[in-house]
């Protein structure tokens, strides 16, 4: 296994969730951050967190639909942290109901945040990796992504689509040195999946602490390996 120590990691969505638990395990294993959000409240709530790991922590407020805002975000973050060996492509969002009930409103928000916002923060990270010859790519991705469900037409269609694009992206890029994997969780108890109560269930739900314990051992596997894409699921919900 290689060491993690020294890298220096971008995750977008990485204020709350499955970001933030993923930039507390990067950070336990030395690596320096930059972390993409929409809101500063948790930006800045999550940098206080990982303040105490004696890590670089970067924080940019953008939203990953907006190219502009998010290559700009990108941009300040790479000027200081020197260059990016990770991307946690995770920011994503969803819309359900019934596929009459949706709007193109919300089919333009759901495929411009899941899909488009992973095209344009590659975009921005890429080309620093293919000159460096080396770089992670990881890209959150959904069961829904695998298989479609009554109510989830949006949120399905973006997920399968985000699984087209790593495939290829992944093919691409393999002769620089540069692995690209998806991981396609089912339910990960979050606060935006958690029960109205607020109630916890560590027992029975994955927890983002999992997936990011996960994401940090794909990592660490030498260079010379990747796992192309794996589903992580609860092992009794029921």
């Amino acid at each position: 296994m290689q060491t993690l120590k020294g890298k220096k990691a971008i995750i977008t969505g990485g204020s709350r969730g499955i970001g933030a638990a993923t930039a507390i395990e990067l950070a336990k294993e030395g690596v320096d951050l930059g972390i993409v959000g929409r809101s500063e409240e948790h930006l800045n709530k999550i940098k206080d967190q990982l303040d105490q790991y004696g890590v670089q922590v970067l924080t940019a407020a953008a939203d990953v639909s907006y190219e502009a805002d998010i290559q700009h975000a990108i941009q300040e973050l790479t000027n200081q942290l020197g260059h990016v060996d990770i991307l946690i492509n995770n920011a994503g969002i969803g819309a359900y109901g019934e596929f009459l009930e949706l709007s193109t409103e919300d089919w333009n928000k759901v495929l411009q945040t899941n899909v488009m916002g992973i095209v344009h923060t590659t975009k921005a990270v890429l080309p620093g990796m293919i000159e460096r010859k080396k770089g992670d790519i990881i890209n959150i991705s959904s069961m829904s992504g695998l298989k479609g469900t009554k109510g989830s037409s949006a949120y399905s269609a973006s997920k399968f689509a985000v699984n087209g694009l790593t495939e290829s992206l992944m093919q691409e890029v393999r002769p620089h040195n540069i692995r690209v994997s998806t991981i396609t969780p089912s339910l990960v108890e979050t606060d935006l999946t958690r029960g109205q109560d607020g109630e916890r269930n560590p027992d029975k739900f994955t927890q983002a602490e999992d997936l990011a314990e996960y994401i940090v051992s794909l990592l660490k596997l030498e260079q010379r390996s990747f796992i192309k894409t794996s589903a992580i699921w609860a092992t009794n919900p029921f």
